[in-house]
């Protein structure tokens, strides 16, 4: 490999098992540069979510960064690390200064049924990546009083609405977007939509949020009648409505969501193809010249506690290898090296036939067998650490 990509290293489960992907299924068949940041809880702690900042930056420089799943600290996490703030997430600085569209799309198996038995073939969700509630300035109102909201423009414009009158304690939120991110996530919606030549729904409840919703729908039109009509279909649809559409409909199609929507439509569609495990994400920039891939999951949690108690567990790794497979395969894009995307796609291979196969982690097993079917590890599932021994022997056996 020409150029280097950015590691960001993550928590619990997730970085037990980033470790062994990394060590078996990339550097023995990739000579790679990796630039190397520890996004763990404890180190962003430290560096005051400088290491984020910085690992976001390092994307920027040089246009690939491969994540594994982070922790988002709530109360009980501040307690549990000691920490010195309830840190935001770190997916959301991160997409916040790449200013990009988050795609996620569900790894199909044969043998892992649909729980949305008419969905016949994939699903992209394509998530607005700035600004809404993940950059929300929210807080305590702390008893009686008056909400306003104020903006004093540069020109001397000064804009001011009252927002509520509180007869007691309460909570508010403030949020914000920008025209120009709005318009790159368009781009990248549309130009997915005729890259798969597929059509492209937006959703949103303008109907409720007039101004706020109104503006994604109309710069989506704008986009579409200035550089994409006639290239590829395109309808705008009330979320309630498009979530009720998209569960009737078969697949292949595209589904723009705000930020905070396509958070949540992301994990319903994953779930729906059978595994909150089998989805691939990843960040493209609206020149389509940076990507960050991830996986789309948390830390998974109750397997590390099994794991510390030196218990062994069955967490599958399935969308961490796709977020090393996705980074590298855009690399490869990027430099012109085939070599690297055959291997990328060697690797996404072999994750699918090792499943269709039969040999799976617990997650997949409860899906693939019939319901009330006693799970026996060795027989029906098999627990992490052999999981992955079976794609290195099966990526070895197929680069033979």
């Amino acid at each position: 490999m020409a150029n280097p990509v950015v590691e960001l290293d993550g928590d619990e489960m997730t970085r037990i098992i980033w470790k062994f992907i990394k060590d078996k299924l990339i550097l023995p068949y990739v000579d790679v540069d990796i630039k190397y940041y520890d996004l763990g809880i404890e180190y962003r702690d430290e560096t005051n979510d400088q290491v984020t900042i910085d690992a976001a930056n390092a994307i920027k420089e040089f246009g690939v960064g491969i994540k594994c799943a982070t922790i988002t600290p709530d109360e009980d996490r501040v307690k549990e690390f000691n920490l010195k703030q309830m840190w935001k997430s770190p997916n959301g600085t991160i997409r916040n200064i790449l200013d990009g569209t988050v795609f996620r799309e569900p790894i199909v198996m044969n043998n892992v049924p649909r729980l949305v038995t008419n969905w016949k073939y994939p699903i992209i969700v394509g998530r607005h990546a700035f600004g809404d509630q993940y950059r929300a300035t929210d807080f305590l109102v702390p008893g009686k009083g008056k909400l306003t909201m104020k903006f004093e423009g540069e020109d001397g414009t000064v804009l001011e609405y009252d927002v509520f009158n509180f007869p007691g304690a309460g909570v508010a939120m403030g949020m914000y977007n920008l025209d120009e991110s709005i318009r790159g996530f368009a781009k990248a919606c549309f130009n997915m939509a005729m890259q798969k030549n597929w059509p492209l729904y937006l959703s949103t409840k303008n109907t409720i949020l007039k101004k706020y919703d109104g503006r994604f729908k109309d710069i989506f039109q704008e986009i579409y009648d200035t550089e994409f009509a006639g290239k590829v279909h395109y309808e705008h649809r009330l979320i309630d409505d498009m979530v009720a559409s998209a569960l009737k409909w078969e697949g292949n199609f595209v589904w723009a969501c705000k930020n905070y929507d396509g958070d949540v439509q992301s994990d319903t569609v994953a779930q729906g193809f059978g595994s909150l495990g089998l989805m691939t994400s990843v960040l493209v920039t609206p020149d389509g010249k940076t990507m960050e891939a991830e996986a789309a999951h948390g830390t998974v949690t109750r397997h590390y506690r099994e794991y510390q108690k030196g218990n062994k567990t069955s967490t599958n790794p399935i969308a961490s290898i796709y977020a090393w497979t996705r980074g590298l395969a855009f690399r490869g894009q990027l430099d012109g090296n085939q070599p690297l995307i055959d291997f990328a796609n060697a690797l996404e291979a072999v994750c699918v036939e090792t499943v269709e196969s039969g040999k799976m982690t617990k997650d997949l097993a409860l899906s693939a067998y019939p319901a009330g079917t006693k799970l026996v590890a060795g027989e029906h599932y098999l627990n992490t650490e052999d999981f992955l021994e079976a794609l290195d022997e099966n990526l070895q056996a197929k680069l033979a």
